[in-house]
């Protein structure tokens, strides 16, 4: 049997710092106007195709983005001072946030249905005018 253990002097230090030396490392925190920064420089790489990418260069989660997200559609996130702790929220910003998105996504499909609308109402002018059209042109031959 061969052993291939090396001497090593051991004075009593390690030969160099772990990884936690200066012991465990404290939370980041995020004040409301940072959280509100993020959420919007994310929707913008979202509409780039840049989500995963900015996650990761900030050290975010999806899950920081969803639950701040939720929080500024409760309206808790604007006008919040510095340092002001954000609890849970109550039922009725639970609400108030459930009917602000609903009532964005009404008016979404609404100015989809105008624009539609209005596209078939020129649709049935041009039907209009080119049946108009061949009438006349009807006429004209028969006589």
């Amino acid at each position: 049997m061969s052993s291939s253990l090396i001497a090593v002097r051991d004075d009593g230090r390690m030969p160099s710092p772990g990884p936690r030396s200066g012991g465990p490392a404290s939370r980041r925190s995020f004040t409301s106007a940072q959280k509100l920064e993020h959420l919007a420089a994310y929707e913008v790489a979202v509409q780039n195709g840049q989500a995963g990418a900015y996650l990761r260069q900030h050290g975010l989660y999806s899950s920081l983005i969803s639950e701040w997200r939720r929080l500024r559609d409760a309206g808790v996130l604007a006008g919040k001072a510095p340092g002001t702790k954000i609890g849970k929220l109550s039922a009725e910003q639970v609400e108030i946030a459930r009917l602000r998105r609903q009532l964005d996504k009404a008016e979404r499909r609404l100015a989809t249905t105008q624009v539609a609308l209005a596209i078939m109402g020129k649709a049935h002018e041009l039907l209009e005018e080119i049946s108009k059209s061949s009438r006349d042109d009807a006429e004209r031959g028969a006589r």
